[in-house]
């Protein structure tokens, strides 16, 4: 039996950092919400005890360090499985960029090896189990549109925004989260309105969803990588309706709404950035089959 499982990619409409935790995390505060960029996951059984990754992104490592084997490795752990397994990533979503990509792998195989292996556990159960291996790995478990807080494990399910385009462009750098974090500095920072976009939401009002996108680490990233700056200076000159960096970056976002003005933007960007992708917002949340 072969099983497919579709990983997309998720952008921060706002992501804020309130503290630094005894534990040596940030909690955050921050919506997040579902693109339609994604990886696929193939999983297949293999005879022998043991997981395999196959990837031909020479990015994506093929051992321990890939969240998506990490994902298997605490299924088998867990639940005492003796079975092995091939995990084949066709990866869409770039890498280091901002976008989950190695989450929402990680949350896919969680999903898949859950049906695979006739495990019978729930969205929430394994959204704690993804806790384990990474902060986002538990809002790509549910995916759709929530609030996020905690370190990012606590996933609180909102409805999704109102339709629209979304444009991101990536330059050709590769962004660490920890070194980002490493050079925030908590008590300078200007705090975006989370309740207000959770709210706006709720509203379905677009305007005002765009006038409150905000991520406290686009700046620190921005300072260490100017190209981030500049790709997003000119989507807004392009005309995007609100522009930000997703998460930790580098990859920047823009929400549009008519169909003539995305493709000025998607245009424009190309001249200078070979990673440009136009996509729709996802909007629900995951189901299990």
């Amino acid at each position: 039996m072969r099983l497919l499982v579709k990983a997309p990619a998720k952008i921060n409409l706002s992501l804020d950092v309130l503290h630094k935790r005894p534990d040596g995390y940030h909690e955050v505060k921050m919506v997040m919400t579902t693109i339609d960029l994604a990886d696929w996951i193939e999983l297949m059984p293999l005879p022998s005890d043991t997981i395999k990754i196959v990837s031909h992104n020479r990015f994506v490592p093929d051992d321990h360090r890939n969240l998506a084997y990490q994902a298997a490795n605490l299924l088998k752990e867990t639940f005492g499985i003796r079975e092995g397994v091939a995990i084949s990533i066709t990866k869409t979503i770039p890498v280091a960029a901002g976008l989950a990509g190695g989450s929402s792998d990680a949350a896919a195989t969680l999903r898949g090896l859950n049906k695979l292996w006739k495990l019978g556990l729930t969205l929430d159960e394994l959204a704690a189990l993804g806790a384990k291996i990474g902060s986002d790995v538990s809002f790509c478990v549910y995916g759709g549109t929530a609030l996020a807080t905690g370190r990012g494990e606590k996933i609180e399910s909102i409805p999704s925004p109102p339709p629209c385009w979304v444009i991101l462009a990536k330059p050709t750098i590769g962004v660490s989260t920890a070194e980002v974090y490493r050079n925030l500095n908590v008590n300078a920072i200007r705090h975006p309105d989370v309740d207000g976009m959770v709210q706006a939401i709720h509203n379905q009002d677009y305007e005002r969803i765009c006038s409150l996108v905000g991520n406290v680490l686009e700046e620190v990233t921005m300072k260490m990588y100017p190209e981030v700056a500049h790709i997003k200076e000119q989507m807004k000159r392009f005309g995007a309706d609100a522009v930000l960096m997703s998460g930790s970056g580098p990859t920047v976002f823009g929400l549009v709404q008519h169909d003539s003005r995305l493709h000025r933007i998607y245009n424009g960007l190309r001249g200078f950035c070979d990673q440009v992708f136009a996509v729709r917002l996802l909007g629900e949340r995951n189901l299990l089959d």
